[in-house]
């Protein structure tokens, strides 16, 4: 799905659902990552991104690079609901 902000066409990911259910701040993400915080702002903004971006985003959340369509997607937005059943739990277990 796709997204107009200030007349840019943007795609919607993840990155912000998942941060939040992991209980994580922009600031501890980017910190993890090894990013900026605005890089972080712009990546869940659905600013594109670098590869190398992406994957230490998706490390930074205790993800593997297998889970990357989960997180950066062009698919419609799905509700929240959905989204938690296939978040990893704290243990890195799938919830179900």
């Amino acid at each position: 799905m796709v997204q107009t902000i200030g007349g840019v066409e943007v795609a919607i990911n993840n990155v912000q659902r998942y941060r939040e259910r992991m209980m994580m701040s922009k600031t501890e993400l980017a910190r993890k990552a090894g990013l900026s915080s605005l890089t972080i702002d712009r990546v869940e903004s659905g600013r594109p991104c670098r590869l190398d971006t992406k994957r230490k985003i998706l490390f930074a959340l205790g993800l593997r690079v297998s889970d990357k369509d989960q997180i950066f997607t062009l698919s419609p937005v799905v509700s929240q609901e959905q989204t938690l059943e296939h978040m990893p739990a704290d243990d890195g277990n799938l919830l179900q």
